[in-house]
């Protein structure tokens, strides 16, 4: 991090408000356990295996969300919140991205939700968590 304002860190800001709102997670929480405190430091491992993306989504969700829209909307953050400059893509590609997404019909009938997992701890609200 340079300090300096520039496009690139106006795309990572994007993204870490993105993964709040996927996450339903304060950017900084220091309620969390010690390696949670700050949202994109514990994303960032999680990002590297799709298995463990349901484990990113809102726990107010209760499962109930298509997991090919929580797949895209995450690799969208993930690009955003890259260490390096560089590796960010430009806000004109990120608003194509997700104007995609937004485009993409859902029907609960034909396409699988992600279930809840077993064993998980009754999430707090958002309203607790604030």
């Amino acid at each position: 991090m340079t300090g300096q304002l520039t496009l690139k860190s106006d795309v990572y800001s994007f993204g870490v408000v993105l993964l709040e709102i996927i996450t339903g997670r304060k950017a900084i929480d220091d309620s969390r356990a010690a390696g949670e405190h700050n949202l994109v430091g514990w994303a960032r491992p999680l990002f590297k295996d799709r298995r463990k993306f349901s484990q990113m989504a809102d726990p107010m969700l209760q499962g109930q969300y298509p997991a090919r829209g929580l797949y895209q909307a995450l690799a969208v953050a993930a690009m955003c919140v890259q260490e390096q400059p560089n590796m960010r893509p430009v806000m004109a590609d990120v608003v194509t991205a997700l104007t995609y997404l937004a485009s993409q019909k859902y029907d609960p009938e034909t396409q699988p939700i992600q279930r809840p997992s077993s064993g998980s701890s009754t999430p707090r609200t958002r309203w607790e968590q604030r």
